[in-house]
């Protein structure tokens, strides 16, 4: 009995016109998991705003999905246990002091000294010493959409770690490359805040990439205000605006990537927020949404085989008939656009 009916299942997939499966093989090539990673590459007490940045981006992701198993977040400096800050254990991103964005749920997965180019770069690749543990590696796969942000100070085509070694554009390109080869990520989300922060993604040539940067060649990405009680500058205008976007979006949100291009027009950021889109070719960046990157949402597709397949591929039950079948196996199922996913 058991061989008739493989026999039959064999038959029908070799002579069927429509392959049954085909919908699940076009579902698969949507990502599955996002990713994040978040760097702040600048040490020393009058670079608390970058530290602030990188957690005021940090708290966001969370909040959207993102669990901190699928987070690497790297500091450079600690400012929360800086003996200048009069607010120990705490770093705020506004002078009002409403968020404490350091708080108790924070996950450090590389603090100080270990926040190198070299460290950044075995993350990307996947060339990290065996002992590392996992919630230090970055698990991506084809299915993965990655969102990287980093801020700190740079130039033209180069980002500073610690002061005293930097990364350049082409070297970012050539990591983010081996990742497309390696089969690392599916889509990739890359932003920066720093000074003439386009020119470090205009070496990208790998396919399946977004990317913007809070200033031009040539122009400096600003701070946006001083908290007098520390003496020092406590966000950078880009990120404000772009926490303050962030700040209003739920999973479910329906905002894009272009409304996200536009959250800090030049009359707030003073400088001039640059994207790339030319490398993203296979949907309209227009029309993909943010929470595709930054969130904890899967698109879901409902299949229906009909009752021949069902029939036909059966080995172990019985399909039970009844008489309204037919017109159930004829059911046309909507499209769930998006479920979030709640760790």
């Amino acid at each position: 009995m058991y061989l008739k009916l493989f026999i039959a299942v064999l038959l029908f997939l070799f002579t069927s016109a429509v392959d049954p499966f085909e919908k699940f093989a076009e579902s698969s090539t949507r990502h599955t998991n996002n990713w994040a990673i978040l760097v702040d590459t600048s040490r020393f007490w009058f670079n608390y705003r970058h530290v602030a940045n990188v957690l005021s981006i940090y708290r966001s992701v969370k909040r959207l999905g993102i669990p901190d198993s699928n987070i690497i977040l790297m500091l450079a400096d600690d400012m929360a246990c800086n003996p200048r800050n009069p607010r120990p254990a705490e770093i705020f991103n506004n002078v009002a002091e409403q968020i404490n964005v350091y708080g108790d749920d924070v996950e450090v997965d590389y603090r100080g000294y270990d926040v190198t180019v070299e460290n950044f770069v075995r993350i990307l690749t996947n060339r990290l010493p065996d002992v590392t543990p996992v919630s230090k590696r970055l698990l991506s796969d084809e299915s993965s959409n990655i969102f990287i942000y980093m801020t700190g100070h740079g130039g033209d085509g180069f980002l500073k770690f610690q002061d005293n070694e930097e990364i350049s554009a082409v070297e970012l390109a050539d990591v983010i490359e081996q990742m497309w080869r390696k089969k690392r990520y599916h889509e990739l989300f890359f932003v920066v805040d720093t000074c003439q922060a386009a020119t470090l993604f205009e070496k990208f040539y790998s396919p399946n990439i977004l990317a913007v940067g809070s200033s031009k060649r040539g122009e400096d990405s600003l701070s946006h205000h001083v908290d007098p009680k520390i003496g020092v500058y406590v966000i950078d205008r880009f990120t404000y605006y772009a926490l303050e976007f962030l700040e209003k979006l739920k999973q479910d949100s329906q905002k894009t990537i272009d409304d996200f291009f536009h959250c800090c027009p030049k009359h707030l950021c003073i400088s001039e927020v640059a994207w790339r889109t030319d490398l993203f070719t296979k949907r309209d960046y227009r029309k993909t949404l943010l929470t595709d990157f930054i969130g904890n949402v899967r698109r879901t597709d409902v299949v229906l085989l009909d009752k021949q397949t069902l029939e036909s591929i059966s080995l172990n039950s019985t399909i039970e008939k009844s008489s309204d079948e037919s017109n159930v196996s004829k059911q046309q199922y909507a499209y769930s656009s998006q479920m979030p996913i709640w760790n």
